[in-house]
């Protein structure tokens, strides 16, 4: 499924898609979608092979103006040709769709914003709509001139908030500074186990080529509608927020900066720190040059057509 910015869904079958080399151009979407003038897209949505399980799943829109929205999958089951409204924006309004997701009632939510800040709820916090005509309701209060620039599906995990502070204090992947002693474990082996088993990793990229890994637990579940709360500080230093996403060992990530250069990294290679925190170099952008844009991979993809690229990063950590 391809959505647009416009709020309409399209459908089209994978090997419908032109394949290419890294640094192909590729073809104009307009050729392969009735686009209208002005319109592009914003999300692509792989659906299962199975279509017996699209019943079991919901789809969750979000907005750059903070809205969302959670429908049946059964209601995106049939896509005509000339394309299907998605999600309905006001006459006027300066609002587009920047994400869409699958998901279970078992989910949280994550929206992250350009200037830094983020939001996590449950997905049932989003009553389902019947209706694909509705702009949906507020997900995030934004501040100033912030928008939300991505959504994140985060599996549920049953803790108190006082045993995740207290897995954090003594997490395995913290750092030790030498002669600092061991934080007492107060939670049990097989508790600290099962939390280390389901834990989930937020990276954030930002324009200027900083970024951090974070514990999905710093970002504690509170009700739609809110502020939220730090994804990370925000300084001239980094620039804004571009991406921000789940990612974990076993992954690498690919970005693409304003000068069409790709960059591809590992993951593991990042380091995990403080949610609230500034983040650090990931690697090296020339002057005036920005991230635009990131997307992860798994690690055993076929490193062939990425050959080319291993000058663009400058930096030994920034591996093409």
């Amino acid at each position: 499924l391809f959505f647009s910015t416009h709020g309409k869904v399209y459908r089209l079958k994978v090997w419908r898609l032109p394949e290419g080399a890294p640094q192909a151009r590729g073809r104009p979407m307009v050729n392969l979608l009735p686009l209208a003038e002005g319109e592009t897209i914003s999300t692509v949505l792989p659906l299962p092979e199975d279509e017996t399980e699209w019943s079991k799943l919901h789809v969750m829109f979000a907005t750059a103006k903070g809205s969302v929205r959670r429908n049946s999958m059964d209601a995106f089951a049939n896509i005509r040709t000339s394309g299907k409204i998605a999600m309905r924006f006001e006459e006027g309004s300066d609002d587009r769709l920047i994400a869409v997701s699958l998901l279970t009632e078992n989910d949280d939510v994550l929206l992250a914003t350009r200037n830094g800040r983020a939001i996590r709820f449950a997905a049932t916090d989003v009553r389902e709509f019947q209706s694909r005509d509705s702009n949906g309701v507020r997900g995030a209060r934004l501040i100033g001139d912030d928008e939300v620039i991505s959504l994140s599906v985060l599996r549920g995990f049953a803790a108190t908030p006082q045993e995740r502070e207290d897995y954090l204090r003594s997490a395995p992947w913290k750092e030790r500074r030498e002669g600092q002693p061991e934080p007492e474990q107060r939670l049990s082996d097989e508790r600290m186990a099962e939390f280390a088993e389901a834990e989930e990793f937020i990276l954030t990229v930002c324009a200027n080529g900083y970024g951090k890994r974070s514990s999905a637990y710093e970002y504690r579940r509170t009700n739609r509608g809110g502020q939220g709360i730090t994804n990370i500080v925000m300084s001239e230093r980094n620039g804004n927020v571009v991406a921000s996403f789940p990612a974990k060992n076993g992954e690498q990530i690919i970005l693409v900066t304003d000068q069409a250069k790709l960059i591809r990294t590992t993951v593991g290679d990042i380091r995990v720190i403080g949610r609230n925190t500034q983040g650090v170099r990931i690697f090296h952008v020339a002057e005036g040059e920005h991230v635009v844009a990131a997307a992860k991979i798994d690690e055993s993809e076929d490193e062939e057509g990425f050959e080319e690229l291993r000058e663009v990063a400058p930096e030994p950590g920034a591996v093409v």
